[in-house]
C-alpha cells in the first residue's frame, strides 16, 4: 500500500458560481419551465461546456447569431452582454427577448457610451473575439481601441494622448490588466481611471485564494472550460504564484496519471461559470488517488446576490396574478 498520509488537497475559496453566472442560468431554467422549449440563447450562457449541454438536454437552443432565431421567437442574451447592434438585430426580427448580461458587464457597457459621449478614446483591455469585448466595444466602436496584451500597449496611438481613459473585460487577470495600465500610462501620463475597478469582485477573488494556495501546490487543478477566460487565467495565476504545474480540465475525467508522480499537495479550483457538482467530482477522483484530506483555503466570503432579469420577473408576476385569478 502507497504511504498516503502526506497527500492532501488544498481547496480554494471562494472558488465556482459567481452571482452573474447563477442569475444568467437561472434565467434560462426559469424561462424553459414557464414557457416551455425551446428557449434560443445567443452564444453560450455562460462560458462552461457541462452547463450548456445541460441546459441543452431541457430544450435551450444555443446559436450565434439572433438571426438564426425564429421570427418572434424567445432569446435569452448571455451573460457577456451584448453590443446594441445586436438589439436592434434582434427588433427587427420581433424577439421577446431576456437579458442576462451581468450587471457588472453591463456597468462597463454605460461607462463607454459616458466616456465615448464626453469624445475620449477608451483603451479597452481585454481578448479581440471575447463576447463580452465585443459588447462593449460595440457601445462606441469608434471611439474604443482594444488591447489585447501589455505588449500592444507600447504601441498604440491615439488621436489625442490627453483624452484617453482605459476600461477593461471583467475576467482577466489583476495582475496583467495592471501591467497593461502601467504601461499605457506611461505612454498616455493624463491616463483616466474607470470610476471603479472593472475586474469583477468574483474573478478577483477567484485569483486571490489561487495566489494564497500555489505556493504551497505541487499541482493545481483548474475545472473550467477553455474558452472561460478567468478560468484560463487561474492557470497562469497558479504558476506565477508558485505552483510547480497547473492544468486546466472541464471534468474529472479528463485529469492524467502522470500528472501526480511526486505530487504531495494538490491545490484545486473552479471558475466563475463552473458548477460545484463538478468540484465534487475531482474531489472523488483524487481521494482515489489517495489524496482523501481536504483542506479548504479561504480567503473571501461572497454573499453577493442579483436579481433575475427584469423580463423573468414581468412573466414570473404575469403567472402568478394568472393562477391567483383561477384560485
Amino acid at each position: 500500500m502507497p504511504d498516503t498520509t502526506a497527500k492532501r488537497v488544498l481547496l480554494a475559496a471562494p472558488r465556482g458560481y459567481c452571482a452573474g453566472v447563477d442569475r444568467a442560468v437561472i434565467a434560462v431554467e426559469k424561462a424553459l419551465e414557464m414557457h416551455g422549449s425551446p428557449i434560443y440563447v445567443r452564444k453560450e450562457i455562460v462560458h462552461n461546456k457541462y452547463v450548456v449541454e445541460t441546459l441543452s438536454e431541457r430544450g435551450a437552443v444555443f446559436v450565434n447569431e439572433t438571426d438564426e432565431v425564429p421570427e418572434g421567437a424567445r432569446v435569452v442574451f448571455s451573460a457577456h452582454g451584448v453590443s446594441p447592434a445586436v438589439r436592434e438585430s434582434a427588433d427587427a426580427r420581433n424577439l421577446l427577448t431576456i437579458d442576462a448580461t451581468c450587471p457588472l458587464v453591463t456597468k462597463v457597457h454605460k461607462e463607454a457610451v459616458r466616456f465615448a459621449k464626453a469624445e475620449q478614446t477608451i483603451l479597452l483591455i481585454g481578448h479581440d473575439g471575447h463576447e463580452e469585448v465585443e459588447g462593449t466595444a460595440g457601445e462606441a466602436p469608434e471611439h474604443t481601441i482594444v488591447v489585447n496584451s501589455p505588449e500592444e500597449a507600447d504601441a498604440i496611438e491615439v488621436a489625442d494622448p490627453d483624452n484617453v481613459v482605459w476600461l477593461s473585460q471583467t475576467t482577466l487577470s489583476v495582475d496583467e490588466t495592471m501591467e497593461t495600465v502601467r504601461r499605457l500610462r506611461a505612454r498616455f501620463p493624463n491616463l483616466q481611471d474607470p470610476p471603479s475597478d472593472d475586474i469583477c469582485y468574483a474573478t478577483q477573488n477567484r485569483q486571490v485564494a489561487v495566489k494564497k494556495l500555489a505556493p504551497e501546490c505541487d499541482l493545481v487543478i483548474v475545472v473550467g472550460s477553455a474558452n472561460s477566460s478567468n478560468s484560463v487565467r487561474l492557470v497562469e495565476v497558479a504558476l506565477q504564484a508558485g505552483a510547480r504545474t497547473s492544468y486546466r480540465i472541464d471534468r474529472a475525467k479528463e485529469i492524467r496519471d502522470e500528472w501526480f508522480e511526486g505530487v504531495e499537495t494538490v491545490g484545486l479550483t473552479s471558475g466563475a461559470s463552473v458548477p460545484e457538482i463538478l468540484v465534487k467530482d475531482v474531489i472523488a477522483d483524487l481521494a482515489d488517488r489517495g489524496y482523501a484530506t481536504v483542506e479548504e483555503v479561504r480567503t473571501a466570503t461572497e454573499d453577493l446576490m442579483f436579481s433575475l432579469p427584469r423580463e423573468i420577473r414581468a412573466d414570473m408576476k404575469a403567472q402568478e396574478a394568472e393562477r391567483a385569478l383561477r384560485a
